[in-house]
């Protein structure tokens, strides 16, 4: 027996097929019977009954399967404690990130953590928070960080980062001139939103909605598919819009864009790590959340 065996067990219960264990643990089909069958061998007893539709946990298998659970969540610990270990580590961290993330805030990040941990070489895929939960159901992808905290009974997710939206307006606007923004000021102006499923969009909307503003009551212009193409919008004098503060640095900078606060509204959230609930992260993966966790991110942000 072995914990590989004890992981595949709790994968075929919890899914309730052999079929749907091998996808979701990139094995054949024939694989995952084998080890089933040399557990099975080891306990000297069934495991699972087998029918044409799914399969059940036998009496033994039910007093295995605690065990089994126990044994994924302390590997999940050891591997935790264990990756402040690992700056000689050779690995190669594959993640997905929402677009916010993955343009604006992990650039600046993944040099100080290249710096630290030079042997481990990073992949990024940036898509929309929806793409990228869409790919990790799917196992496309490992892991994720995203923009908006979600509920999903396949997910586990955990808070790494934090942040904060703003409103966003181009040179001139005519909100510059007020001291003090009240949120009727502000709607009355034509905004420019990111797109439908967005991490920014839910954020924005959520807030909104404590102050009894719907999305569907505000003039809206545009909507578009990422933060460089609502800030060139909004640049052009065609809206406003809010987005995170770490997106127009470098065009407040240069006084192309001009950030200011809604009075009594506040767009604060946090950047959430999003993997499957069984899934064991590869110690690269375990070892940069932890990097995001325990450094002062936000002198680099």
């Amino acid at each position: 027996m072995n914990f590989h065996q004890l992981h595949i067990f709790f994968t075929v219960a919890e899914k309730g097929s052999f079929s749907a264990a091998a996808q979701f643990l990139h094995m054949t089909q024939p694989a995952v019977t084998m080890q089933i069958q040399a557990l099975e061998e080891h306990f000297g007893t069934k495991l699972f009954h087998r029918t044409t539709k799914k399969v059940v946990c036998s009496e033994a298998g039910k007093t295995l399967l605690p065990y089994a659970k126990q044994s994924i969540h302390l590997i999940k610990e050891t591997d935790e404690a264990m990756s402040k270990f690992t700056h000689s580590l050779k690995a190669r961290l594959q993640l997905g990130a929402s677009l916010t993330i993955g343009e604006y805030i992990l650039p600046r990040i993944l040099g100080p953590f290249s710096s630290e941990y030079p042997d481990i070489s990073v992949s990024l895929k940036v898509n929309n928070t929806t793409q990228i939960l869409d790919e990790i159901l799917k196992h496309k992808l490992t892991f994720g960080l995203i923009e908006a905290e979600i509920h999903h009974p396949d997910l586990q997710t955990q808070s790494v980062l934090s942040d904060e939206l703003t409103l966003i307006l181009p040179s001139n606007h005519p909100l510059l001139e007020l001291d003090i923004l009240m949120l009727e000021d502000v709607l009355k102006y034509p905004f420019i939103l990111r797109e439908q499923g967005s991490g920014t969009r839910q954020v924005m909307e959520k807030e909104l909605s404590k102050h009894g503003v719907e999305i569907n009551a505000m003039n809206i212009v545009m909507e578009l598919g990422s933060t460089g193409a609502v800030k060139s919008a909004v640049e052009s004098g065609s809206g406003i819009s809010i987005l995170s503060h770490s997106s127009v640095k470098h065009e407040k900078t240069l006084g192309l864009l001009h950030t200011r606060t809604i009075h009594g509204v506040s767009f604060k959230r946090d950047f959430y790590s999003v993997h499957i609930n069984t899934a064991i992260l590869p110690i690269s993966a375990i070892t940069f959340l932890n990097f995001l966790r325990e450094r002062d991110i936000g002198k680099w942000l």
